[in-house]
């Protein structure tokens, strides 16, 4: 009697320092759910990093347009520019197919012209623009007189 008594206190000793030394099913679990949380919340960080840095980049392709652009107009002279009539356009060249629009208002103040360019697209089914408004100085209005000495 004394043997088994030994060997069921033994067996109770083992049974207890086994479950002390493993995970259970139910830690294992919540470890599981933290985890699979915690790769989610970096996966979805990642996809809106993504998203942003193709924006910012459309963004900047634009202002890359519009000073294009701008160049062009500031080469061939506003004054040609608002006689030529062309007002819009589309950036061929370029995905995700931008277009330009540019208005002119004379300003009164000796050719000076207010210039408004606007650059559109879309992505994604929604739409984006940048507007940029500078001056020009077309041909001045002022007659110029020259005397000359007999």
């Amino acid at each position: 009697m004394c043997a088994r008594r030994y060997t069921t206190r033994t067996s109770q000793r083992n049974a207890t320092s086994q479950s002390s030394e493993g995970f259970n099913l139910v830690e294992t679990m919540v470890a599981s759910v933290i985890l699979s949380s915690a790769v989610l919340t970096v996966a979805a960080i990642s996809s809106k990093a993504l998203t942003g840095t193709r924006l910012n980049r459309q963004y900047e392709v634009a202002a890359s347009l519009i000073d294009k652009q701008l160049a062009l107009v500031d080469y061939i002279g506003i004054d040609a520019f608002v006689e030529s009539g062309q007002t819009e356009g589309v950036f061929e060249e370029v995905e995700p197919g931008y277009r330009w629009e540019i208005t002119t208002e004379y300003q009164g103040i000796d050719s000076l012209y207010l210039v408004t360019i606007t650059v559109t697209w879309m992505d994604r089914n929604r739409p984006y623009k940048i507007v940029t408004q500078t001056m020009f100085d077309g041909i001045s209005t002022y007659a110029t007189v020259s005397t000359t000495a007999e």
